[in-house]
């Protein structure tokens, strides 16, 4: 009969740590999603952020070529990285002007990993996003991005 009683121990035990790690799943490796050999620089005003963890993400409207627009996702660190780096809702609010250089997604949709966000008055800002295998390209976050261009 006692043996009852600690399996049912156990077995609460083993939910709440499934139900504790479950936010940490959500949270992923840079080479998860995003493509090291895709760098992009992408300009255009932003248009929403989304201040939630693990990630901030950035909404911007980039014109492409064409004169066609396209909306963008820009995954940042968590909020409180890009805050410590200067960033907040303040200075990202819609209708700012941005430069991102970052790394597109694996799945080549409009979605991209954000290093540098780089205002138009050219304050630069390291986004904290590099996460694990993330290109280590040995840059200076302070130094100007590279200038490259999605395909």
């Amino acid at each position: 009969m006692q043996s009852r009683p600690r399996l049912m121990g156990v077995l609460v035990v083993l939910a709440l740590a499934a139900g504790a790690s479950a936010p940490a799943l959500a949270h992923h490796a840079f080479g998860a999603e995003f493509d090291p050999n895709r760098p992009v620089v992408l300009r255009g005003p932003v248009t929403r952020v989304e201040w939630v963890n693990p990630h901030a993400w950035i909404h911007l409207e980039v014109t492409n070529e064409d004169g066609s627009k396209d909306v963008w996702m820009v995954e940042g660190g968590t909020p409180n990285t890009l805050l410590r780096q200067g960033l907040s809702r303040d200075t990202l609010k819609p209708g700012t002007f941005i430069v991102v250089d970052g790394y597109q997604a694996k799945d080549r949709s409009n979605r991209a990993n954000g290093r540098d966000v780089t205002f138009e008055d050219g304050t630069k800002v390291f986004m904290g996003s590099s996460g694990t295998g993330a290109p280590r390209d040995g840059r200076d976050p302070r130094e100007p991005p590279r200038r490259a261009t999605p395909d």
